[in-house]
């Protein structure tokens, strides 16, 4: 028997098979002893194998995972040393981003953008909470993410309080499986409860403490929107650490760094200092913009900012 992985729970999962039935399970021995470091072995939007457990006539054992389409990977913020994976098997990979309460940086934005460029996943910034911008702090926001835009990124601006955005937000989730994540407090939850009631997803206020978020989702957890059309809600990510990505390929992964390859004096260049670099003379023209080099630069030298 077949699945997906609909929820991790630690030890336990739940999958849904094709007749829309959701099974406990838990790993087969095997998993737990291989080293793949990898925090996760299995992550929801995996397709399983299942078979009986014997022991549990409740309960099943996934018995082996299928191939990926692709995937979402960060460094693991809790097992140094391994990677942990988000989310798999995605149509699409929706970043959360706010203002205020939390800000969103560029870097975590980028960080993410280049995730799903890595494993060529559509990527999509979803503004939220845009009812409590002025109509300044709106046009500034706007103007920022022109240049999103301009590198081929859709951006969607919403309030999950209202309505006609939510709807909206529906429509562009049509028969796809998609990432919502973000920063704690960002609104993944609300957003959830409004397009699906039923998933009852906890909501909580802005803690003051350091502006950040409270978490409020535990675990990962994929949800069905409609026959089709699914949403992989995950817990709130302070940080956005890369992994398998290597640092001779990051380049590959800025869109506007992409198209300047090749044009560089030496094949080894690192555009950071080297004569001749293409991509740092776009930049000193302003071809390239100040934050998204900067993002570039930070990546390579693999630094703590990942927020």
């Amino acid at each position: 028997m077949q699945g997906i992985v609909s929820k991790s729970m630690g030890l336990w999962y739940q999958v849904e098979t094709a007749d829309g039935q959701m099974h406990n399970c838990r790993l087969k021995g095997k998993f737990k002893l291989q080293d793949k470091k990898i925090s996760n072995p299995v992550a929801v939007g995996d397709r399983v194998e299942l078979i009986e457990d014997k022991g549990d006539s409740s309960a099943m054992i996934i018995a082996d995972i299928l191939p990926r389409d692709n995937y979402i990977i960060r460094v693991s913020p809790k097992k140094k040393g391994h990677s942990h994976i988000i989310a798999s098997n995605l149509d699409q990979a929706i970043v959360v981003a706010t203002v205020g309460t939390p800000r969103t940086s560029l870097g975590f934005i980028d960080r993410f953008l280049v995730t799903a460029e890595a494993f060529r996943i559509p990527a999509v910034i979803l503004c939220n909470k845009i009812d409590l911008l002025s109509a300044d702090e709106l046009e500034s926001l706007k103007a920022k993410m022109t240049e999103y835009e301009a590198l081929g990124y859709r951006v969607l601006y919403i309030s999950a309080l209202e309505e006609k955005d939510v709807l909206s937000l529906k429509s562009e989730l049509a028969n796809k499986t998609s990432l919502l994540t973000g920063h704690s407090g960002v609104g993944k939850s609300t957003i959830i409860n409004q397009l699906i009631p039923d998933a009852e997803q906890k909501t909580s206020e802005i803690s003051d403490f350091a502006n950040k978020g409270v978490h409020t989702t535990t675990f990962a957890e994929r949800f069905k929107l409609n026959t089709d059309s699914y949403i992989i809600d995950t817990p709130g990510i302070k940080e956005l650490g890369l992994a398998e990505i290597e640092k001779d390929e990051l380049s590959h992964y800025f869109p506007e760094l992409r198209e300047l390859l090749g044009q560089c004096k030496f094949s080894n260049c690192t555009h950071t200092h080297e004569p001749g670099c293409a991509i740092e003379e776009a930049y000193q023209e302003g071809k390239i913009s100040q934050s998204r080099y900067d993002s570039y630069l930070s990546m390579l030298i693999g630094d703590d900012n990942r927020r």
